[in-house]
Parts: structure tokens; sequence; C-alpha cells
């Protein structure tokens, strides 16, 4: 029975070796292929304040992709570090936020909103324990503890932090040799063609519980929270939304909820907003019925140029 038992002992501590191992290559990996990550971002952030931090979902991305950040950061005469990242609302965004405020200073925030990501927690809680981002996160005990408070406080699932501090999706990653790129990019400098049907699907993806009121609140929750954040950190705040083409901003549900409570909160805290989605509306300038092409971002960095720059600040107002 002893010498059983010392098998099994002796079975279990290689596996635990093994698996230390994986973890470590997988760490490595997550470190080499780096890319679109915000806390990868984040990480890989010098020590020199940045001027500007971009905050958003997917629709901000391409501010950042194949060498436009340099535009952005001639327009802003200033570094800029573009931490959107797709499918993720308030929380998600927050959390970069915070990640990002605890090690590295910056002068001013640009928040690029959707309604959309307001409306679920796919897009919110959720995106803290999806398998896609945890696999390209890397690994710190200060984003464990920080993870682990949004466990307790905002209702992140507790598996978000057992499969980060123990590295399962890094090392079950299928793509852990592959750059972490959105597959959008690689269709950058492409014109889309507009489609009904495609329009239909897309916002049938954005909403999958349609307006979910619960989602809206606490969301706008987490908006206080960057906002805060924001504040106890000296920094400004603006809050834009980016270009859409008409054949979707039109097919897009009407949320009359969501737009009260972005109105209410720029009033209450006094912060300046720029609704910019109905300047393009040409479906040309864009690579997919929502995402700005090279063209497009070209043409939106001319109207962007002086929110970068903070040459104008705006009053709140509501979309």
């Amino acid at each position: 029975m002893r010498s059983l038992a010392s098998r099994a002992l002796r079975f279990t501590a290689g596996a635990l070796v093994l698996y230390a191992l994986l973890f470590a290559a997988s760490e490595v990996l997550v470190r080499l292929n780096g890319h679109a990550n915000a806390l990868y971002k984040i990480s890989q952030a010098g020590t020199e304040p940045y001027d500007v931090l971009i905050l958003g979902a997917s629709h901000a991305m391409p501010l950042d992709f194949d060498g436009m950040n340099v535009h952005v950061e001639a327009l802003a005469q200033g570094r800029v570090l573009n931490l959107a990242a797709q499918g993720t609302g308030p929380i998600y965004q927050g959390f970069a936020l915070d990640e990002f405020l605890s090690r590295r200073r910056a002068r001013r925030v640009i928040y690029a909103v959707d309604g959309f990501a307001f409306r679920a927690r796919d897009w919110n809680e959720d995106r803290l324990s999806d398998p896609g981002l945890l696999a390209h996160t890397p690994l710190s005990a200060d984003t464990a503890r920080h993870l682990a408070s949004y466990v307790v406080h905002q209702g992140v699932d507790f598996h978000a932090w057992l499969d980060y501090v123990t590295g399962f999706s890094k090392v079950n990653d299928a793509k852990r040799f592959q750059r972490d790129a959105w597959e959008g990019e690689a269709q950058f400098e492409r014109s889309w063609r507009p489609s009904s049907s495609a329009v239909a699907k897309r916002i049938s993806y954005l909403y999958p519980k349609g307006m979910d009121d619960a989602a809206l609140q606490h969301a706008m929750l987490a908006m206080d929270r960057v906002a805060d954040s924001v504040r106890a950190h000296g920094l400004e705040l603006t809050i834009i939304r980016m270009p859409l083409p008409d054949a979707f901003r039109t097919r897009l549900p009407p949320d009359r909820a969501f737009d009260e409570a972005l109105s209410r909160w720029l009033a209450a805290r006094r912060i300046a907003y720029r609704d910019f989605s109905g300047t393009i509306p040409e479906a040309r300038f864009y690579f997919d019925s929502d995402h700005l092409n090279r063209e497009g971002v070209s043409r939106f960095l001319e109207m962007l140029g002086p929110v970068l720059r903070n040459d104008t600040q705006p009053a709140p107002a509501a979309h």
C-alpha cells in the first residue's frame, strides 16, 4: 500500500512539474506573440508618461492598426496608448484603465463608447473570464490581486481568476504560436460593400441579450468608477462615439434608455462629449459593417485632431 501511495505521489509531482513547465513556456509565448491585448500593451509600455489613453471596444481599434498610431500621436502632439479591445465594455475597460494607472502615468483619457457594450454581461464581466483574452494576458501578481477584487466586488466569475493564476487558457491555447492580432486588422485596406444580411447578423451578435436593463445599470456604475479613477489621478476625460456607416447606424435598435443614462451621467460629471457617429456615412470608408478602414481612419483623424490636442472643450451633450 505504501509503495502504491509513493508511486501516486511521484506521478502527481511529475505531472505538476510538467504542467509548470508548460505554463512557463506558454507565458513566454504570450510575451513573444503579444500585440492586441490591452494588458499586454500595458506591460510593454515604457516608464515615460503618456499624453493620451484611448479606451473603447473594437470601433476604436483601427486607430492603432498598421502604424496609424504614429499619425494619432502627431495630431495629439504627444505619446498615445490605445487600450481599446474587441467586444469590451466599461467593466473590462475600467479594469484595463486601473491596471495602467497602477503602473504608469498619463494626462488624458479618451473613451469611445458604444451602446451595445452597455447592454450585456458578455462584453463586461464575462469578457474578464473569456479564454481568448486570458490566453494573451501576461501573468502578474498585481493583476491577479486586481482580478480577485473584481470577483469579490464586480460579479466576475471566480473561474476567471482561477484560469488566470493557473494559466489554463494559455496552456490549452491552440493559437499559442500565432501573433495575437484581431482578424479585422488584416482587412484594414479593404472597402465594405453594404449587405443587409451582414448588418442584421452583426447587430444580432452585438445584442445577444437584447436590451438588458440590469447590464446597463451595472455598466453605468462601471463608468462611475472610470470617472473616479480618472479624477483621482488628475487626468482629463473625454467621451466620444466613433463614426459608423449609415447602412449600419440606421439599423441599430433604438436605445433611448442608454442615451438618456449617458446624457445624465455626462451632465452630472461635467465631462466633455463628442458624437462622431454620423460624420462618415459612406460605406467605402469601412472595411466591414462598422469598422473604419485606412482611408476612413485618415478622414476621421481630421475631425479627432482637436480632441486629441484638447484644443476645444465641448460642453457635455446628449446623443
